[in-house]
């Protein structure tokens, strides 16, 4: 049927109602005519007016539908992560079930985490993108899946049973330890005349952190010399590896605040376990504190089956544990974390051979951490040099990111020579050479390893995601992950949630969707609400069901972009390619 317009409709109308009243005068008496065309008049003028008033809400109806095309103005607030805390982020993970506390009904445990319905999904999102990436998108890369506790003579091989520690510090009054690379000292000088008045020992942070630190410690110092007011030099920081026994017995305890902290000693980090029915010295065993060595001591069996020739990578995302002295900053640092590494196996050589190799793989590290939505402005690099290597490193670049607590290392790619194939090698008896069919000749492989942190990564990718914006003059805070990695992607919104036609038609979509991605059904609330409730948890689109989806042709849904907050609409049967191309880039 075709459309009438409201004027057109408006002349009908008083047409009809005018030849209604003719035939009524017709055949009324006198008296009553009068009566008869003033009640013609008044509806014909109501007519008017309600057909005015639908044709006004007509066309607002119509530059509703166009604002809503094209989505609200966005004004992005470009200094929210400067003023980000820590403890907003872990407010955020906690309220959102992205990371719990581990056993927290027993009131936590120092040091391990776990990870809720949000976050088991973004971390496995992080590590199969990861898989994706370095594994099946190479043709030189093979995947390994090792056990968590080897044989103990593994680590002795290694050097971990000897060699890996923390240099750990003690308070003889409380009984809390600290790894003394992580307090700095520095002494309280009078600025007049370099009268020293003690020292302030602080926690590793911020520079902007550990000076507010300092400075309310060295107020305590003033105060108790009677010097208050007096002003003092700046702040000279040292870690405590590096004071003597002199100024350890001025340095005041974080615990106690007294002098009462040990001199550094070494505090090995392995976890040990026993093996078996018996409990002594044969029975010993650890957890790895790596995934590394797994890789090695399967270099013979992996290389050998996949049939792969130097160079080539093995791969392995695995669990590690540490018995760290003072785990802190939420996930960053913890007792039992995650691990994504390759071994890449080279020519022996010089700089010549493996500088290319390993500047390849700094290039191919940072792509990645950029292409699954890691901020380049907060990414940096920390080349290691001198005695910051490892005794058998060639080199090492670590990829750095500012985490709201200050800068810190997110992966680091060495270049680790021929130690552990070596070291392996005369531990176990066994030979772990490879035997080249062009130089005719057997060597022990070098390697470049990148290693990066899950754990790590997934924090860094939630302070990457966190932003604010003024959308239509209100404050959105959100999450803006990459939609690859994100936990959920995509929201479907039945319109209204009593009317089965939609809630149908949104259901056969949505269990569509289910078979390739996460996706969340959600059907309670103003759709506004709902927008917004998918916008905190970083879900990158929402599909809406509504009328014009049952009732017209084409069945079109809306798909909104939590980014732009802009709308488009599309048959349903394009939903899924549109989406897979965003999602999966392809």
């Amino acid at each position: 049927m075709p459309r009438v317009s409201p004027s057109a409709l408006l002349l009908l109308t008083a047409s009809a109602l005018s030849t209604d009243t003719m035939f009524a005068a017709a055949f009324a008496p006198r008296s009553a005519a009068p009566s008869l065309a003033r009640n013609a008049a008044a509806r014909v003028a109501s007519t008017i007016r309600m057909s005015t008033t639908e044709a006004e809400s007509s066309a607002e109806e119509k530059k509703e539908e166009k604002e809503e095309a094209k989505g609200p103005a966005v004004e992005p607030v470009p200094d929210a992560y400067e003023k980000l805390k820590m403890d907003d982020v872990v407010s955020l993970c906690k309220r959102r079930g992205i990371i719990f506390p581990s056993s927290e009904i027993y009131n936590g445990f120092a040091g391990f985490y776990d990870y809720g319905p949000l976050g088991s999904e973004l971390k496995r999102n992080v590590k199969d993108a990861w898989w994706r990436n370095f594994v099946q998108g190479r043709e030189d890369v093979v995947g390994l899946d090792s056990s968590i506790i080897h044989n103990p003579t593994t680590w002795k091989s290694s050097g971990h049973l000897d060699g890996f520690s923390d240099p750990m510090v003690d308070c003889k009054e409380t009984k809390l330890r600290y790894r003394a690379d992580q307090l700095f000292c520095a002494p309280v000088n009078l600025a007049e005349d370099g009268t020293n008045l003690g020292y302030v020992c602080v926690h590793e942070s911020t520079d902007e952190q550990m000076m507010k630190d300092a400075k309310k410690m060295a107020k305590k110092v003033l105060k108790e010399a009677d010097k208050k007011g007096e002003k003092i030099e700046p702040f000279l920081f040292k870690d405590l590896t590096e004071v003597d026994e002199d100024v350890m017995t001025q340095v005041p305890s974080p615990g106690s605040g007294k002098p009462t902290l040990t001199m550094p000693r070494d505090f090995n980090l392995m976890f040990q376990t026993n093996v078996g029915a018996m409990s002594d010295a044969s029975s010993v065993a650890y957890l790895r504190p790596e995934t590394a060595q797994g890789i090695f001591i399967n270099f013979k069996n992996a290389q050998g089956t996949s049939r792969a020739k130097v160079p080539f990578g093995i791969a392995q995302i695995g669990k590690a544990f540490r018995n760290e002295i003072t785990p802190r900053n939420f996930i960053f640092r913890s007792r039992e974390f995650e691990q994504m590494e390759v071994e890449y196996f080279i020519p022996p050589g010089g700089e010549e051979v493996w500088k290319p190799y390993h500047e390849k793989w700094l290039e191919d590290s940072k792509n990645f951490l950029v292409s699954v939505g890691l901020r380049d402005d907060l990414m940096g690099w920390d080349v290691h040099e001198g005695d910051s290597l490892a005794h058998y490193a060639l080199a090492c670049t670590d990829v750095t990111f500012r985490f709201p607590f200050g800068e810190q290392e997110l992966m680091g790619i060495a270049a680790r020579g021929d130690f552990d194939l070596t070291q392996h090698s005369e531990g176990s008896g066994k030979a772990l050479d490879y035997y080249c069919d062009q130089a005719k000749e057997k060597y022990i492989p070098h390697c470049i390893e990148p290693s990066l942190g899950v754990d790590r990564l997934v924090l860094a990718l939630i302070c990457s995601a966190y932003a604010e914006d003024i959308v239509d003059g209100e404050k959105r805070s959100y999450l803006k992950f990459h939609p690859s990695v994100a936990p959920v992607k995509v929201s479907v919104l039945p319109l209204l949630k009593n009317k089965p036609a939609l809630v149908s038609v949104a259901r056969e979509l949505f269990e569509k969707l289910q078979r390739r991605w996460n996706v969340q059904w959600d059907a309670s609330g103003a759709i506004g609400r709902r927008y917004r409730r998918a916008d905190e948890v970083g879900t990158p689109f929402c599909i809406t069901v509504d009328f014009d989806t049952i009732e017209k042709e084409g069945k079109t849904v809306t798909i909104r972009d939590r980014d732009t907050t802009e709308q488009i609409r599309l048959p349903m049967d394009e939903v899924i390619p549109y989406l897979s191309e965003k999602i999966d880039g392809y």
